[in-house]
Formats: structure tokens, sequence, C-alpha cells
């Protein structure tokens, strides 16, 4: 141990340390300065443990206490301002939406806060070389807002402009909707005292076991023995748990479809009798520290047989390879699509057909907050477990049995989570935190690391797929056939419901009144696949509108004007047969036709002049649902008290403004009391105190649970209304025995699609997009740059114009990061956030234009519909289509490296 004496924002605080403890987990563990985050695990990858030291900015994951000189310096976020005294960082982040989960937010503002100390009139490229220099990673936002924060913040700092003239005003003077008011959490987030779940954690009481996971490090294999009796022996480890320990079944209910030929309960918590992928769980370690269960798990002997592992589903298919689970085939689930006639005749009569073969493979999340929880037995004798979840009911209902808890004793609250981005829509720790609690009878913690969190958690499940097209001699799309099979990993959860996105988005935006298709699931050993945003559209979206693209110039047809042909028009059907909700994209790609012919005249220009580089434009629609499928529903309440209104719901929040979605649209129904924003109370995401809202997948949330919540306030409005048109008081209702508490249900009028046929009506509300993308290819060396994204998107009336941008640039970012870099294939390889190859800030535009086109929808609440999965539905066909355009290389598995483009040129 070593004493040091450091001034830590400014206060002089004496410590004694180990040498080889990191700054920030001094920072954080011994001087309670949790604002300060832990992301990317040591590598300094991520930038959100960025402090000050002596004027620097620096990541405090990288250096230990024996570098860190008496006297230091050191400014943290707690330091950059308070709540009482904001920082002009940390208010213009709040303006400009800068916080969307707000996890990267702490290092972000102490970094910009240490360029703003020495330079106070950046330029914008300035900003964003610092960001990219200091690696400065966001997942959430697609930097432009970030960028807006930081240049709006120095004409604060320079005097310029006042904090009065920057702050947004609610819409027409009354209503939250329409306007740019920043959302709730948006002040805890910016000051570093918005509490993740590590942070949570850390505020247990004494006594509280730390989880370790013993992992497996094979794909495929026998379990033979698990010997823990080395580590039971250690000091200080309070238990290791095995199977053998577990109360329950020991199986996650993956609530598998009738249709699905495997049980879904295949997935252990615990794995028994195999291992069926990289980094399942064999054990549990709990000790009283997390180094001693760490160095305890690696105690642990686990005596394996190892199996052939299939890493992917053609292999997984062929006629030799084994069972993964015994007993249900690795094909375990099969769906068609039929509409109108037979299409091969049709292939035969049409002049213009083609047809290609497409891959979007298995794309991480990469979340900068790793996976983390907590569980507790309460004072009832009920089991309480803190986790990321997005989906707190479907969880419970998944995990109960196999924990071995009555579902009427189990509590799923949900942590403020550092982003999700889907992979929580499954279960992750939420049976293990529940076995260890039940257990041990003791509060217990699990926090993974980012090698843990990339290397185990569910991944986008790759699509092969093959399709083909035929237009006739007018052009008009008039025949479809595909071809999909989706890997799935090692669970059959939720890999029914994903593959039957396929017939649903293939295709979709055309009216292509014959179709034909037929799509499978298949078992691998690889990461097991879990909902990514998009959830199948992604995939069948991009090989669609890259056919498209074919198609066109197959027909010798412009890709726009060829789209403006063939998109929906009133009377058209969808792939599965039913109407649009809305007509959306004619006027969209109206709007964009004098943009894109302006940015072909460029491209075109800048070609002429020659050189290595090569520029193009490339298009594509965009376009999701709102829902699970069906006669989805959601649950909210509403009810009066002395202080104002408190609603109810669980409208769980991956970081895209749940809290703001969920106020803005009981502000709206709400709005004849004349009740203002701060007099409303939220009360969301616990299952003990909120209704069941479904889960926050599928983009549902804002029309399934909106429309919940303005179906209570509008019972609550009825309630209080008097026969002479004024309302009851909280008192009047209590003087009048009237209840002070009214729910609110709303259940999409929709059917499912039919597993034989793809045909129904599945999502009551859609959303849509147009995407142009412009491109440079550098013929030399291969590598892409995205010169300027321009998006029409039309997701309804604007509920928060902060949060539905921001959702449109962070799912760009995205659909860049998957069109050229983002991939988990090496296990070896891909094990941190930059293998990954998620985008810095210099791989993202700054040039990114959105056109608002707000089409009300028929079943949105207040007309509105959702946005988040949307703008990453097919951003990567417009840049294929784009790097086509520059090059003449058409690339259809992803993602486009450069190698692949330098190979194809």
């Amino acid at each position: 141990m070593i004493r040091k004496t450091l001034f830590v924002n400014g206060v002089e605080r004496h410590l004694i340390v180990d040498p080889d403890e990191s700054l920030l987990n001094v920072l954080r563990n011994q001087l309670f300065l949790i604002g300060t985050k832990s992301g990317c695990g040591g590598e300094g990858e991520c930038g959100a443990c960025t402090v000050i030291w002596d004027g620097k900015a620096v990541r405090s994951c990288n250096y230990k206490m024996e570098r860190i000189p008496d006297g230091a310096q050191i400014v943290t976020i707690e330091g950059v301002g308070t709540k009482e005294c904001l920082h002009p960082l940390q208010l213009s982040w709040m303006i400009h939406g800068g916080a969307q989960c707000g996890f990267c937010t702490p290092g972000f503002i102490v970094s910009a806060k240490a360029l703003l100390d020495q330079n106070q009139n950046p330029t914008r490229e300035e900003v964003r070389e610092w960001f990219q220099v200091n690696r400065n990673i966001c997942r959430c936002t697609g930097y432009k807002p970030l960028v807006d924060a930081v240049m709006d913040a120095a004409r604060l700092v320079r005097g310029e402009v006042t904090k009065e003239e920057l702050w947004p005003k609610l819409k027409d003077g009354v209503s939250l909707m329409g306007s740019s008011m920043p959302r709730p959490s948006a002040l805890a987030k910016v000051t570093g005292t918005w509490d993740f779940g590590a942070d949570s954690g850390r505020k247990l009481p004494e006594g509280a076991l730390h989880i370790k996971l013993v992992q497996a490090k094979v794909s495929h294999a026998n379990i033979l023995n698990i010997d823990t009796s080395e580590a039971e022996k250690m000091p200080g480890v309070y238990q290791v748990i095995t199977y053998k320990d577990v109360p329950g079944t020991n199986r996650i209910n993956g609530l598998a479809f009738p249709a699905n030929k495997g049980s879904g309960k295949e997935r252990p918590i615990l794995n028994d009798k195999k291992i069926f992928q990289f980094g399942d769980a064999l054990a549990m370690v709990l000790a009283y520290s997390p180094k001693i269960a760490e160095e305890a798990a690696k105690k642990v002997k686990v005596e394996i047989e190892e199996l052939p592992a299939y890493m992917n589903a053609l292999d997984a298919m062929d006629e030799d390879a084994i069972e993964i689970h015994p007993g249900t085939p690795n094909v375990y689930f099969e769906n068609h699509n039929i509409k109108g006639e037979e299409v091969e005749p049709l292939f035969e009569e049409l002049p213009f057909v083609v047809e290609d073969d497409f891959y979007v493979g298995r794309q991480p999340h990469l979340p900068l907050e790793p996976d983390v929880g907590y569980a507790y037995i309460d004072e009832e004798g009920k089991l309480v477990i803190h986790s990321k979840s997005i989906g707190l009911q479907l969880h419970a209902l998944m995990v109960a049995e196999g924990i071995g808890v009555p579902l009427d004793q189990l509590v799923i609250v949900q942590n403020n989570a550092g982003g999700t981005f889907g992979y929580k829509f499954s279960p992750t720790m939420e049976g293990l935190l529940g076995v260890a609690a039940m257990v041990t009878k003791k509060p217990v913690f699990l926090e993974f690391n980012m090698y843990q969190q990339i290397t185990y958690t569910g991944k986008r499940s790759p699509f092969f797929i093959n399709v083909k097209m035929g237009a006739d001699e007018n052009g008009k799309i008039k025949a479809m056939a595909s071809d999909w099979t989706v890997d799935h990993g090692p669970y059959c959860e939720f890999g029914d419901l994903l593959t039957m996105r396929a017939p649903q988005f293939i295709g979709a935006g055309y009216n292509i009144p014959n179709i034909r298709g037929n799509g499978r699931t298949v078992a691998t050993n690889h990461a097991w696949g879990s909902a990514f945003r998009g959830y199948g559209s992604p995939q069948s979206l991009f090989s669609s509108e890259v056919l498209v693209d074919e198609l066109a110039v197959k027909a010798g047809m412009d890709p726009l004007e060829f789209r403006y042909l063939n998109v929906y028009r009133q009377g058209d059907t969808t792939p599965t047969g039913c109407e649009p909700d809305v007509i959306a994209f004619p006027q969209a790609l109206e709007k964009l036709r004098p943009i894109y012919k302006k940015a072909k005249e460029s491209a075109k220009a800048k070609n002429a002049r020659g050189g290595d580089l090569k520029y193009g434009v490339g298009i594509s629609l965009l376009e999701y649902g709102c829902g699970l499928d069906g006669a989805d529903s959601s649950e909210a309440w509403a009810e009066i008290t002395e202080k104002g209104i408190s609603i109810g719901s669980c409208w769980e929040d991956h970081g895209q403004g749940a809290d703001m979605g969920f106020l803005s649209v009981a502000h709206e129904g709400l709005k004849p009391l004349g009740i203002k924003p701060e007099q409303i109370r939220l009360v969301m995401n616990d299952t003990e105190k909120a209704p069941n809202s479904g889960p926050a997948g599928g983009s549902r949330s804002t029309v399934m649970t909106g429309n919940a919540t303005r179906v209570a306030c509008e019972n609550l409005v009825a309630a209080l209304k008097k026969d002479d048109g004024t309302y009851r008081s909280y008192q009047e209702m209590i003087d009048e025995g009237l209840p002070t508490k009214y729910m609110g249900s709303w259940t999409a009028p929709c059917t499912a699609c039919s597993v034989e046929t793809g045909q129904g009506n599945p999502f009551p509300v859609y959303m849509y997009g147009v995407l142009l993308a412009e491109v440079s290819v550098d013929t030399i060396s291969g590598k892409v740059k995205i010169e300027k994204l321009t998006l029409v998107s039309d997701c309804g009336p604007i509920l928060n114009k902060l949060v539905l941008e921001g959702q449109l640039w962070g799912g760009l970012t995205q659909g860049i990061g998957l069109a050229l870099s983002e991939d988990f294939e090496d296990l070896n390889k891909h094990t941190t956030l930059v293998k990954c190859g998620i985008p810095r800030i210099m791989d993202v535009p700054d040039n990114m234009e959105i056109i608002h086109q707000e089409t009300p929808r028929p079943y949105g609440p207040f007309g509105l519909a959702g946005s988040g999965e949307m703008p990453l539905s097919a951003p990567h066909a417009a840049i294929v289509n784009a790097i086509y355009n520059a090059c003449g290389v058409r690339i259809t598995k992803l993602p486009a490296r450069p190698e692949k483009i330098l190979a194809a040129l």
C-alpha cells in the first residue's frame, strides 16, 4: 500500500491505496465519486471514465495509482458543476439532448471541459477531433447533438448568448408534445448523479455478496464434472453454486410458438449436462469482495468432453451435424410467405428479373454499460431482482419457474440502464441473481465486465437470404421469391418470432402482388440470438433494398424513380397482405428528389476531376412496425393526489427517453385539467408498483403504452369532471367517496401473421423513412467514408424533438457500423468495443440532415408512431447502394470492409 495526497475537485484528500489499483477504481470505490463510469473494463476505449488530471483529459481506467504523483489536481464530473450551479456544458448538454442513456455523458462533459479550458472558440471539426483523440465513444446519440452542445456551451462561456435564450419553450406555451424540452432525467445525467446499476450496487448493505461466474471457454461440450472444493476453501468465499443447488427447474422459459419443434426451455440458468456456447454460466462464486470471488472462480475445475461446434447455420444444417439439443432438430422452426399467384411462371415471362444472395451478420449491441444487477429477499419474503430488463413482467414469467419462486412472490425492477438496444429483451442475469439470492438469503450483486458483455450476451441473429424479383416492361414489380435462414445461436427463445419478421419485411414498402417465400430457424453454437434494434428488418430490408437497386439497373431506371413507381399507394398491400396504416413513401420521395438530384450532380462533378476517391449516392426505404404482432396490449394508470397527478406504467427505458415519452403523452391527456408538467409524478418500471405495460421492444411503447396512458388519463379526467364542466379536486374526490386512481388499457386491432402463409395484419402503426447516403470510396485502400446522410422521417407528429432526433441520429450511426465495420464472428478477435467495430465520432458524418414528415397515425396516441427502430432498419442498404454507385462494387454480405471492396475492385 502507498499513501497519496490528491486534490480532487479542489478538496485535499489523503488516501491509502494499492499502487496497482486504477485511478478509476479509487475514485469510485474509495472516494465514492461514482459519476465517473466504468465501461470498457480498462481498455481505454470508451472514455466513460474521463477525468481531468492537471488540466489534461485522461481515461482514469488507464492509470494505476503508482503513476499519480502527490499533489495531482483531479477534476471529476462532480467538480464540473452541480444541480444548483450548472457548467455551461451541462446546461447545453440538456438543451441539445446530449444525455440519452447518459452513461457516456460524464466522460464527454469532462473531456469537453478540458477542451474549452484551453480553447473557448473551437470549430466543429476541432471538437470532433478532440473526442476522437480522447477516445470518447457514444452508442446512443450519433455524436451530432454532442458537438452541437459543445458549440453552444462555448458561446455561453464567451458570453455571446444567455441560457435563457437557449432554453427551449413549451410548444404554443402549453404543450410538451412537439417541444424540445429536456427529458426529466437530463439534469441528473449531466451532473453524474443518475445512478446506474453498478452505482446502486455499491450502496447495498454490509454483508452483500459479490458474484463472479465460472464460464465455458469452449462453444460445445458435454459436462462431465464440476469440482468446486478448492474454491470453497478460499477465505472470504461464502458459497459456490452449481446447477445442483438451483431450487427450481433451472430453465429459462423461452415462450416458444406452438409450431416450434423446440420446447422453449433449452437454456439453463446454470448449465448442467452440456455447454452450448462460449461463456455459458457453469457456476457462481459468491464472496464478500469481487476480487476474492474472481480469484476463487479460477479455482473451479470443469471437466468436459468437447464436441463439434457449429458456428454458423449452414454447418448446423449439414446432414452429418449432431443435434445441439438432443431430441430437437437443429432446424426447429419453419415458416412461409404465400401471396397472390405462383411466381416462377411469372419470372419466365417478365422482362426484368434479378436474383442475389445476402448476408447480414452477428451485430453486437455494444452498450457502454456492461450488464449488471442485484437481488435480495425483502421484508415480505418476496424475491426482488434489479436489472437492466426492458421486459419486466415478461422476464418474471420467463424466469420464475426456473429459479423456483412463485410468480406472485417475484418482483423485478429496472435499474437506470446505460443502453441495451434490445439485448435485454431476453433475460440475461435475472435467473442467476434470483437463484443466488434464494440460495443464500443474502443481497447479491453481479456485474459483468466488457469482455463478458461482448462474448456472452445475445447478438443480432445472422440471416442468410436469397431473393429474386421481377418487373414488367413499365418497371412495376410483379413477383418476388425469397428464402431465408436464421442463425439464432443455441437457444430458441424468440427465434420463431424473429424468423416471422422476414415475410413481413423482405420487400416491405412496395406493392408486390405475387410472393412466395420459405424460411427456417437454426440452432448453432455461436452467440445466442437476442433482439436488436430493428429486430429482423435490418436483415430483411437489406436484401430487398439492395436487390431493388439491382432491378432498377436491370430495367434501366433511376433507383429513386424506380422506387417512386413501386412504393405503397392507396389500395396497395404489404407483403403480409394488409393495407398500410398510412401512405407516406411517395411524399417522402418527393421531398428527397431535389436533394438526391443535387447529390448526384455533385458526385458526378467530383468524379470528373479524377483521382483515387470515387463518389456515389444511394437510397433506401426504411420501415418498421410498432408492436409485437397481433393483438398486443398494454396497461397504465393515472391517479389524482394531494400534490398533483401520479401516472404509472412499465414503459421501460433503454435510454431512448421513456420518461419524456410517458410524461408528454400524460401531459397531453391531462390537458383539460390545466396540469403543469412538474405536477405530474412518474411511477415507472417496478412490477410491484406499476402495471403490466409489456416490454419496451418492437418500437411498441409509444403506441401501445402511449395509448394505455392516454386512456388512463381520459378515464381520470372523465371521473373528475363535474356537471358544470369544472373538475373536482383531490379533496372533493375523497369527500364524495370517489376512486382517485383509474386504469387504462389498449389492445391493437390486429391479427398475427400465419406461420404457413405469412399473411396477416401484425402492427397497428408503422414508421417510415427514406434515406439518402453520400459516400466516397478510396480505390487504393478500399476505405469508405460517409460524407452525408439525409433522412426524410415520418414517425407521425413529433412527440419531443430532442428525443426523436436523438433516436434517428443514433439509429443511423448504428447502421453505419452494421454496413462497414461491426461484427461478432471471431471469438478471439471481436472481444472489445473497438475490435467489434463500434463507430467513433470520425466514422460518422457531422453533415446529417433530418426532414420531418408528420403524418398522423389513425391508431397512434394523438397520431403518434414510435421512432427507435426505423432508422436502423435499412441505412446499411443505402450505404451499400452508394458504394456501388461510386465504384461499381456491389457488396451483398456485410460488413463492407475495405478488403472486400478491394477484392471486388
